[in-house]
């Protein structure tokens, strides 16, 4: 594994030039990764500068795609496998997301879809992105579920700084991480790989195996 360290702040610079390269009417960002690796931290940090050139942002939080509670928490809630299986709504990101954004899109996003703290529908208003306009879309597990996304950031743990990181609450999650390494290998997928074992001093992969 090569790792090139670099700044938070290059880390964002190098991910809106990457986005800036994709061609396209907009572009679709995934920041794919467990929540203690900081997925929703960098998606917030892209807005700003994409605007900054002109591109409209709109950040999409997984966790804003989850499934109702009635079938989220039908084995339970410290379920891993429901986790890993069951809890984020993949074909509703699909539907209100990323194919309003695909070739033939209208462009209207949806922010979110779903409410898990009223287990309703938050009944938000579409989002019109313009031309050029960039959807970012954070959180876990949104690889190998045939997501179209024009670009994918992966931000990596490895599995001691996963544990240290991830708050007792949340620790039941973790054998469905292990799934994913295992059955998608997410790294392998992404096109572009971060080391965020120290949050304040990211590598950016350029081999990961």
């Amino acid at each position: 594994m090569r790792a090139r360290p670099i700044s938070p702040e290059s880390l964002v610079a190098e991910v809106v030039e990457r986005v800036d390269a994709v061609q396209g009417r907009w572009v679709r960002v995934a920041v794919d990764g467990a929540p203690a690796a900081g997925t929703g931290d960098l998606a917030e940090r892209l807005v700003s500068p994409l605007r900054e050139r002109g591109r409209e942002a709109v950040r999409v939080r997984a966790e804003d795609y989850l499934r109702p509670a009635s079938i989220r928490l039908e084995h339970g809630h410290h379920d891993p496998d429901s986790y890993y299986l069951s809890w984020f709504d993949t074909a509703g990101l699909a539907r209100e997301v990323l194919q309003p954004l695909g070739p033939n899109g209208t462009g209207q996003v949806l922010p979110a879809l779903w409410d898990p703290a009223a287990d309703r529908s938050p009944r938000m208003n579409r989002i019109a992105l313009p031309d050029r306009g960039v959807a970012i879309v954070d959180g876990p597990l949104l690889q190998g579920a045939g997501l179209d996304f024009d670009l994918v950031v992966h931000l990596w743990l490895s599995e001691a700084a996963l544990h240290r990181s991830t708050p007792e609450d949340q620790r039941w999650t973790l054998p469905a991480f292990e799934r994913y390494a295992d059955e998608v290998d997410p790294a392998s997928l992404a096109d572009l790989v971060v080391r965020t074992d120290h949050p304040d001093r990211p590598a950016v992969i350029d081999s990961f195996h």
